[in-house]
């Protein structure tokens, strides 16, 4: 067995510069999509809905023609993993046009505008005259339309927030086309310029209108602030199938509270060694307390960048290019984005987060107590390297038509995965720094049951950030930094509870192929890196050189003890 997976891997290597048989169409996909975006800009409009439904519909066909048991076995893993990607953008295309079919009645006015702004598209000669008594009638009709809609507002706020996105939308592929005109051409603008500046008063009151009009039983802000839009728990399970991961929410809440009281036992172990008992949030406190000046926190958190680079090459768990050590940099995390991102991020660039002049006196201490040198160097390998840097390294060069696919069960599970790993290696070096690796495993299981919690209704934003507070001992301003960065932040509804579970499947795969089976680490490690940021399951399935079927469903039960 050991002899057979030494080959496969020797074999593979090369594997890694020869060009798979998808990866043309893959681009190609790519570059349709792109201009077609491009092209139909208004992605509230009918016209859209239906042009892009069409292109998804007519490349999923497409795929589902090609000769599945002809490709190669790099080749069926983009198979598999472009079906995915086109049956979930599909999916949730049309979940989105049957969203805006349900407000669709507020753009009934909007029939000449859409002529104008499609018939801008190839600079067609406006009548100037028309135009500006379509935008007079087009004004009159919003008034008509408000005053109906002032007697049936809609049942949540999320239709209403949706209805003021549509006219927004709309109001700005108007202007790009007036803007086109006028000026340019005299009788445009001494027909339409009065009328435009009219109905563009109108639009932007008709968008206040519709932003408010829901009724008072819908709750947008429950006093934190932070306005999130949940799915529910169909669209939870959807994503949840699309991203291969074979349990339900209920299941993965239960696995998270099941991590996180593993967390609390630990914890107590090390509140016990510090001397503060089984106040484990005694302890938690003192190690907040370490932290360091402000002007000298850039340079520690580089030298616990090197420290971690060197730990792994010393222990020959991973192959690093000399290039990807040499270009990593550093960079400050503005006083703003610090009330989304409260710690330190990293890629090619580590930004740091620390107190600024501007920032409150209560603030600055909130950031450096929760920056401290035992949390950061618990979690600076994840975010340079083996983490998040050396990730986009490779996928630059690697497979790179695979970046397509991009999942963040790869990308944050495998940087999780090593706080796993390196914890299991005993990488602390004392027990301020377990509590500092402790700290974060029990944040992110908690991300997986507030965040959960949330789309499927169970919880609000406040009660997230007070949950982060109580149950993980959170600094009260980084809890609601990280509750706003999940819910307003441009990220997927899936994207917190990604950390903690794929780590779980890059955990589980290295049971089966290192410690139960014959890879050595550093060759397990640099094969899942050779893949690119496809979902976990296939990558499995190529390292195992398993073959799945040409209609796989997800199947693999990584959280079995």
């Amino acid at each position: 067995m050991k002899k057979t997976l030494a080959v496969f891997f020797i074999l593979f290597v090369p594997l890694l510069i020869r060009a798979s048989d998808l990866s043309e169409s893959i681009m190609s996909f790519q570059a349709d999509r792109a201009a077609l975006n491009r092209k139909y800009s208004n992605h509230l409009s009918e016209e859209y809905f239906q042009r892009m439904n069409n292109f998804f519909s007519n490349w999923l066909q497409k795929v589902n023609s090609i000769d599945y048991k002809e490709l190669s076995a790099d080749g069926k893993i983009d198979y598999l993993a472009f079906k995915n990607y086109l049956e979930k953008q599909l999916y949730f295309h049309q979940a989105d046009h049957e969203k805006f079919l349900e407000i669709k009645e507020v753009l009934e006015f909007s029939s000449d505008l859409e002529a104008f702004y499609i018939a801008r598209r190839r600079a067609t000669k406006p009548d100037a005259k028309a135009i500006a008594k379509q935008f007079n009638e087009a004004k009159l009709a919003i008034d008509k339309q408000i005053a109906q809609l002032k007697d049936s507002p809609y049942d949540n706020w999320q239709k209403a927030d949706l209805a003021a996105k549509a006219i927004k939308s709309l109001q700005k592929e108007v202007k790009e086309s007036y803007d086109f005109y006028y000026d340019y051409d005299p009788e445009f603008t001494w027909w339409v310029a009065d009328p435009w500046e009219k109905l563009n008063k109108k639009l932007n009151a008709y968008t206040e209108f519709l932003e408010k009009n829901f009724e008072n039983t819908s709750v947008k802000d429950d006093g934190s602030g932070i306005i999130g839009h949940p799915i529910g728990a169909k669209a939870i399970q959807k994503e949840l199938e699309f991203e291969l991961i074979p349990y339900t929410a209920e299941e993965l809440i239960a696995e998270a509270e099941k991590q996180f009281a593993w967390c609390e036992k630990e914890m107590l172990k090390a509140s016990e060694e510090l001397g503060y008992g089984k106040d484990w949030k005694a302890a938690l406190e003192h190690v907040k307390n370490t932290y360091v000046p402000a002007g000298q926190w850039p340079e520690d958190v580089a030298k616990m960048v090197t420290e971690a680079t060197a730990y792994v090459e010393q222990h020959d768990l991973i192959t690093i290019p000399e290039l990807a050590k040499e270009v990593w940099r550093t960079k400050m995390m503005s006083a703003e984005r610090q009330r989304v991102s409260p710690f330190f991020l990293g890629g090619e660039t580590i930004i740091i987060s620390y107190p600024t002049a501007e920032m409150s006196q209560e603030e600055k201490l909130m950031s450096m107590r929760g920056n401290n040198p035992h949390f950061s160097r618990a979690v600076v390998h994840h975010e340079i390297i083996p983490g998040h840097h050396l990730q986009g390294f490779m996928i630059q060069r690697h497979k790179p038509h695979r970046r397509m696919f991009y999942t963040p069960f790869w990308m944050e599970g495998w940087a999780l995965y090593w706080e796993m790993n390196l914890w299991d290696k005993e990488f602390p070096r004392n027990t301020e720094d377990k509590i500092g690796m402790l700290f974060w495993r029990m944040h992110r299981c908690a991300r997986i049951i507030f965040s959960l919690n949330y789309h499927l209704g169970n919880m609000s934003p406040q009660q997230c950030i007070d949950f982060l507070v109580e149950k993980v001992g959170h600094e009260y301003a980084n809890a609601e930094a990280e509750v706003r960065r999940s819910f307003e932040g441009n990220y997927g509804p899936l994207y917190q509870i990604a950390y903690m579970v794929g780590g779980l499947q890059f955990y589980s795969l290295k049971q089966e192929l290192v410690d139960n089976g014959n890879l050595s680490e550093k060759e397990f490690h640099d094969m899942i890196l050779s893949q690119n940021a496809i979902p976990v399951e296939l990558i499995r399935a190529r390292m195992k050189n398993e073959t799945l079927s040409k209609n796989h469903k997800t199947q693999w039960e990584f959280l079995k003890d």
